[in-house]
């Protein structure tokens, strides 16, 4: 029986441990990153990876830092024939990744070269793809630079956000790396190497690239908005404080003059404004600074919208 140990951590790749588990292979170790301080009352919460390997009595790690840690050294005398990580959120020094017999593996969620980096699928809505995907490759010190072992595409539909696509990109991981491993493990893989012509990157989500630019069209904003949710979630000023923004739609068959960020009209149900070329964002749902998320009937039945000229700009 080959012997697996499994690194990731959140929830992406918990569908992935499980298949492993239930699978002919044996589970030897689970690493995953350290506890953390969750939410206003600061509680102390496991990462999912590790909830899910309590349930089955397997040997857990969590150093703080994987490289030259104790905990590294007892991994390598482990004698594991396969290192498989998804989503794990450390770099592995060369001597690890090299100690298995078939070294080890990475589930990343893009169609690589593109959307190297820790926000791929982030990136794929941002930038309006079409679809995207997953890749299982060999692990390499540079990051997601490794050959690929196999690759399967899934497309974004309008409606889909992060959390979808991320659903969606974890089912198709485990399914890809159950039918990849007999083949990886009989030697009928032939790894392809990465154009680096082609390469992309998606780097963790900045601050600042949280905030909307009301300059860009009404269909960018939008792929925006689902591109950050539910986190780290879109936000522009409203009266001078940080609103998030939840859910929105371009207008495609409106127009307008005003200028990029001005509150062109409101109804029962939504809220339009004015973005980039001309175009018109209605806004569907919202979270004013301090309040809880809510439809944008509640907000503009709670506030004085004659008062409310722009949405936008530090």
């Amino acid at each position: 029986m080959k012997k697996i140990i499994f690194m990731g951590t959140p929830e992406f790749s918990v569908p992935i441990l499980k298949a492993l588990i239930a699978s002919q292979y044996q589970v030897i170790a689970v690493v995953t990153q350290p506890d953390r301080l969750v939410g206003r009352k600061r509680t102390l919460t496991p990462p999912p990876v590790k909830i899910a390997a309590l349930r089955h009595d397997i040997p857990i790690f969590q150093p703080e830092k994987i490289s030259g840690s104790q905990e590294m050294e007892q991994l390598i005398e482990m004698d594991a024939d396969l290192i498989v990580t998804a989503a794990y959120g450390q770099f592995l020094p060369t001597k690890l990744l090299n100690a298995p017999k078939y070294r080890a593996i990475n589930v990343h969620a893009s169609l690589l070269p593109k959307y190297r980096g820790g926000a791929p699928v982030h990136y794929a809505i941002i930038n309006g793809e079409k679809e995207t995907g997953v890749s299982i490759m060999y692990m390499e010190r540079k990051m997601d630079a490794g050959d690929i072992l196999a690759q399967r595409s899934i497309p974004i539909k309008a409606d889909d956000d992060v959390q979808s696509m991320f659903d969606k990109l974890s089912i198709l991981g485990r399914d890809l790396l159950m039918e990849t491993l007999p083949k990886l493990f009989d030697g009928q893989l032939q790894p392809i190497p990465q154009d680096e012509s082609l390469v992309t990157f998606s780097p963790n989500i900045s601050r600042e690239e949280e905030r909307i630019d009301w300059n860009k069209s009404a269909q960018q904003i939008s792929n925006k908005i689902r591109g950050m949710r539910p986190w780290p979630v879109a936000h522009a000023l409203l009266s001078g404080e940080r609103c998030k923004i939840w859910q929105a739609q371009p207008l495609e068959d409106q127009t307008t003059s005003e200028a990029p960020g001005k509150i062109i009209s409101w109804d029962k149900t939504s809220m339009s404004v004015a973005c980039g070329h001309e175009s018109v964002l209605q806004i569907l749902e919202i979270q004013p600074a301090g309040k809880k998320r809510m439809s944008v009937a509640n907000f503009v039945n709670g506030n004085d919208m004659e008062a409310l000229s722009q949405i936008g700009f530090d």
